[in-house]
């Protein structure tokens, strides 16, 4: 069974929204978003602490996206705002116990990884 399990991705134009959920069978301290385009590194984007609902951003969404939780801390969310083109990725959950906030941003202190949702926004 998954340890993780996102949905939400899908088809949208330039300048849309999008929110991804991400479910984890279990609490973890921290978790975050990555994404991986083709031919591209995977690249951390926004992290979060899971009890304290401390958040962190890459320069390339913050101000347009933002990362949450539910209280029962084992689910988050990321609002996706003003999107772009180049926004066209995999998008992965993650949860790790090495991760925090000086460190969320690398795919080598993560644990457990979703299945990815698909988002892709057209021009």
């Amino acid at each position: 069974q998954a340890q993780l399990v996102e949905s939400g991705g899908g088809s949208v134009q330039a300048g849309g929204s999008l929110t991804l959920s991400c479910v984890a069978r279990k609490y973890t301290h921290f978790m975050a978003w990555f994404r991986q385009a083709p031919g591209k590194e995977r690249e951390g984007i926004a992290g979060i602490y899971t009890t304290s609902g401390r958040t962190y951003y890459a320069e390339t969404v913050k101000g347009r996206f933002t990362v949450s939780r539910d209280n029962d801390k084992t689910t988050v969310y990321l609002q996706m705002g003003s999107l772009k083109p180049e926004d066209t990725a995999m998008y992965y959950c993650a949860a790790g116990y090495n991760a925090s906030g000086d460190n969320w941003y690398s795919r080598h202190n993560y644990n457990y990884w979703g299945q990815g949702t698909q988002v892709t926004v057209s021009s």
